[in-house]
């Protein structure tokens, strides 16, 4: 290393607790930074997630944060990503964790199926990292390949432990009770009123990954997040030509509706395909003293003591709020994965909860001259009053229930005239939402919603 490389690594203004030097920005959320750094007396690069307080306390995240760090100190395996040591100043967080630089699974995923191999190895590597959560009472309940990195090696490593949950969140019977993950991922249980199986709910997710890795696209399809569900409840999809027979049949024994009948992981490890080649990872609990967290000792939150934005038995199927949020202003539509027609942007995200959300639809339609033609809890249909060049414009409102004062819209056409329901949207309907409408899809004058 060069002397004025070496003098711009001592640069004060990029260097922080005397100990590593900030990099550049690897990503964005809401509420925090991830900075590629480098440790300036071993040389090591890492990523360090820069979190402001005064964020968590106002998006309510403080428990989930908690959560994060709690779960990343109890487990050290070498598919998950090592959390290395947490501090805080007084606005800040900082978590110093493993430097995995090679993407996201979701990006190879992205590009189209994988060979039958290659899928193989990254499904007993997921396996293998679940499996030691699991043994240490962890379920991580937003397994996605959005949440898979791959190290220079090409090797998995587990990430966002942010929705996972601790023993100590399990009801008396085991079960936990809190509804969350990401739509097409979801266990069909999951989106029930029941207490649920953490572990089992993870193995559904499990088998959505491992359909994707070998399809190119997610098993449960169609043109709306109720269809999806509806799918997947009935355990309805179908395998293209290329799979082999072993894998469809652990793919098939995984997306079982019943949790009681779906592969355990001893179930997984002893099946065929899974076993070519499976050479069992080493893990073991981190002890806490281990990890240097400054003295903090959760000390750095104890000044947000807010209570955690938590979905406790919505009356219907919900949207992860942390996704909606991200897919609906900057971040990327996961929909466009698992959708099969184009869709129009007539989706929102309301701060008022869905009986109110039902109430405004109902006096859009008389102020407009609609005509409801059929309505349940949740769901209303609607027809306009002229007939237009393909008859009647209709069109079908879904309402999903986020938390009790969140709401997630979507509009889809039923008939009439595309151009003529696209015109109706735009210059009548959107007016007529402004006073409930928090944000549009697609929009880029949103205000900033986080």
């Amino acid at each position: 290393m060069d002397q004025e490389k070496e003098q711009s690594f001592k640069n004060p203004r990029n260097i922080i607790f005397n100990k590593y030097e900030m990099g550049k920005v690897l990503g964005q959320g809401n509420f925090a930074k991830v900075y590629h750094c480098r440790n300036l007396s071993t040389n090591e690069s890492v990523a360090i997630k820069v979190i402001k307080k005064e964020k968590l306390k106002k998006e309510r995240l403080v428990k989930q944060i908690k959560r994060e760090v709690s779960v990343m100190r109890l487990v050290h395996h070498p598919h998950v990503v090592e959390l290395k040591e947490v501090m805080a100043t007084k606005r800040k967080i900082f978590l110093v964790m493993e430097y995995v630089k090679g993407g996201e699974l979701f990006t190879k995923v992205e590009k189209g199926k994988l060979k039958e191999d290659v899928a193989r190895k990254y499904f007993q590597q997921l396996i293998s990292a679940v499996d030691f959560c699991h043994s240490r009472g962890v379920t991580h309940r937003d397994l996605k390949p959005e949440n898979l990195l791959l190290d220079e090696n090409e090797d998995l490593k587990v990430s966002d432990f942010g929705l996972s949950a601790l023993p100590e969140q399990r009801q008396e019977d085991g079960m936990l009770l809190t509804p969350c993950g990401t739509p097409a991922y979801v266990a069909p249980e999951v989106l029930k009123k029941k207490g649920y199986d953490g572990s089992k709910a993870d193995l559904w997710s499990c088998g959505v990954i491992l359909y994707a890795l070998l399809c190119g696209y997610l098993p449960f399809q169609g043109e709306n997040v109720m269809r999806i569900y509806r799918k997947a409840f009935r355990g309805e999809y179908q395998f293209p030509e290329w799979i082999s027979p072993q894998a469809k049949t652990l793919i098939s024994n995984l997306l079982i509706v019943d949790p009681k009948k779906r592969y355990s992981i001893f179930d997984i490890m002893n099946d065929p395909w899974f076993q070519i080649g499976f050479v069992r990872p080493i893990g073991f609990s981190t002890n806490e003293s281990s990890i240097e967290d400054n003295d903090t000792n959760f000390d750095f939150m104890e000044d947000l003591d807010v209570p955690e934005l938590i979905m406790t038995k919505p009356s219907r199927p919900f949207y992860n709020a942390f996704e909606i949020i991200s897919s609906l202003s900057h971040g990327f539509d996961l929909r466009n994965l698992f959708e099969t027609r184009k869709r129009l942007p007539s989706t929102f995200i309301s701060k008022f909860s869905a009986s109110s959300v039902l109430m405004k639809l109902e006096e859009m339609a008389k102020k407009l001259n609609f005509r409801i033609t059929g309505k349940n809890e949740f769901v209303v249909r609607m027809e306009g009053a002229t007939e237009g060049r393909k008859g009647k414009v209709a069109m079908m409102v879904e309402v999903f229930e986020v938390a009790p004062e969140i709401a997630v819209v979507e509009f889809f056409k039923c008939g009439g005239d595309t151009m003529e329901y696209v015109k109706l949207c735009d210059e009548q309907v959107r007016p007529s939402l402004k006073d409930i409408v928090w944000s549009w899809q697609g929009d880029t004058n949103n205000d900033d919603i986080s």
